[in-house]
């Protein structure tokens, strides 16, 4: 299938992870995507490991990660060449991403301005750390710097004195994610219009967007919000608890669900300090040692086999080479092959999004094209631009 993006050319300048995340999703929905690289060294991203993979280990599985279906050019973007060739394809490209600090781009010679009379129907995204203005909107941003500053590490680790950084460099990908999302409504709004815009996002931006009921908590309840470590702070029974062999998850949302597992763990549901979620939340560390006593007696998989016989939300903790392994995970299409020009066949993680067409019938998913070795495709691409510039017009 082509994709619902397939007439859509992204020019992408971006680097590390958000911006190239932006990217690749485009690109996973069919986009025509053009990754711009210096010629020295390209990439950072191509950079950053272990693990490196391939023959003389210099394959980053970093950047395997955020550059699937691209075309890899290189060109120098300070050289009078290299702007004569970003010219002509930005008058050739949809969407311009770019991720450069603050002023980079205007510095280069290509400010909103000159990208825009170039091309009016250019839809450019600009990812910063903090923003491109305000008192500290040039500051540079990298993801573990922005989940501080964002708050999210005040929201995670086992207590509030041991702030933690979430695992995946979620500020990255969520300001890819939101990017992406800002792109589509762009290009919908120029159907209509026939004119290009600026979306502009951020790490900080990103993150701050996600905070929901934390949010709330303190704009409307005036309540400041702290690392509950694996128990939900507005939920309870919500969270990790151990059993005779290691740990499960449960997630009792509603008093009907706590009834359930009260009685199948044999604890009394309506003592005066489990009957409402507000009175089990008061007394949770008592809770909590309740039904670890309970769950002491029988494994994981026992425990989960019953929780799922009574319909309770509950779930093991995997390791991700177990998530892979998952037969649900692979239903899901969430794992992808590509033909790599030196690794050979890979998988790798795929796209979350999935189309049915009218009727039921799913549609297959897009071709998918190896993440790019550095410039590999400078022919192929300056072949593309001709024919489009005999072609005359933009995306």
């Amino acid at each position: 299938m082509p994709g619902p993006l397939h007439d859509i050319v992204v020019l992408d300048l971006s680097r590390a992870l958000a911006g190239p995340h932006a990217a690749q999703m485009l690109g996973d929905l069919g986009a025509y995507v053009i990754k711009v690289e210096h010629p020295s060294g390209g990439d950072e991203s191509r950079g950053w490991g272990p693990p490196f993979v391939g023959p003389d280990g210099d394959i980053s599985t970093y950047f395997l990660a955020a550059n699937r279906n691209k075309r890899s050019i290189t060109v120098d973007l300070k050289s009078a060449e290299g702007k004569e060739l970003l010219e002509r394809l930005v008058r050739q490209s949809d969407v311009l991403i770019e991720n450069f600090r603050t002023g980079v781009l205007d510095r280069l010679g290509f400010p909103v301005a000159r990208l825009h009379e170039l091309n009016p129907r250019l839809v450019i995204l600009s990812i910063t750390g903090f923003g491109h203005d305000g008192p500290e909107g040039g500051r540079p941003g990298y993801d573990q710097i922005a989940q501080g500053e964002a708050g999210l590490m005040s929201l995670t680790g086992p207590s509030p004195d041991e702030p933690y950084r979430v695992g995946a460099s979620i500020a990255d990908l969520l300001a890819g994610i939101h990017g992406a999302f800002g792109v589509l409504a762009a290009l919908f709004e120029r159907e209509r219009t026939g004119r290009g815009k600026v979306v502009r996002t951020s790490l900080l931006a990103s993150v701050v967007g996600i905070h929901s009921y934390h949010g709330t908590a303190w704009t409307v309840g005036r309540t400041v919000p702290k690392a509950n470590g694996n128990h939900h702070s507005s939920i309870a029974p919500y969270g990790a608890f151990r059993c005779a062999d290691g740990m499960i998850q449960l997630a009792v949302a509603n008093d009907g669900q706590w009834r359930k597992v009260a009685e199948l763990l044999g604890i009394d549901p309506d003592q005066p300090k489990y009957a409402t979620n507000r009175d089990r939340l008061i007394h949770r560390d008592e809770l909590i040692a309740d039904i670890e006593k309970a769950l002491a007696a029988h494994d994981r998989a026992h425990w989960l086999a019953r929780l799922g016989e009574l319909g309770v939300p509950a779930g093991a903790i995997r390791s991700i080479d177990e998530v892979y392994a998952w037969d649900q995970v692979r239903s899901q299409r969430l794992l992808v092959k590509v033909d790599h020009p030196v690794l050979g066949e890979i998988e790798l993680p795929g796209s979350p999004l999935r189309f049915e067409a009218p009727g039921g019938v799913e549609e297959e998913p897009v071709r998918h094209l190896a993440p790019p070795a550095l410039g590999q495709d400078n022919e192929a691409v300056l072949a593309w631009l001709r024919e489009r510039e005999q072609g005359g017009g933009s995306g």
